[in-house]
């Protein structure tokens, strides 16, 4: 939990808590995109959800700001992504934040038009 409220690695995704949920089900967290892309310097906001099963079970990650990405379906930010289709119990929340920005940087995806900055699902 420390690690991910002070950013991983070098600050640009990090993670913490939602509301005090002691059961440790929700999570908000943010990732700067990754500069020279059409996400530089944008903070994109993600809602996480690990089920009791967590880490056995992959955790349900959905954006809250507005992201064109292949990796998102459906209208309301689902993000769906080899991280967590193939998940493994040694896998992380921080594993698959970093997974997502690094798709960012994607040569096809780093210049993917986006939706207006500030804009939500």
């Amino acid at each position: 939990l420390e690690h991910g409220e002070k950013g991983i690695g070098d600050g640009m995704v990090s993670y913490g808590l939602a509301d005090d949920d002691m059961l440790m089900h929700n999570w908000n967290a943010s990732i700067i995109g990754p500069a020279n892309s059409t996400h530089d310097g944008r903070i994109y906001s993600v809602k996480v959800f690990c089920s009791d099963r967590y880490p056995e079970e992959a955790p349900q990650l959905r954006f809250t700001t507005r992201i064109n990405l292949p990796n998102i379906v459906g209208a309301d930010g689902r993000v769906n992504m080899g991280a967590l289709s193939h998940w493994r119990r040694d896998g992380s929340i921080a594993t698959v934040l970093g997974e997502l920005r690094n798709a960012m940087a994607t040569p096809t995806n780093k210049r993917l038009p986006q939706p207006p900055e500030g804009s939500s699902y």
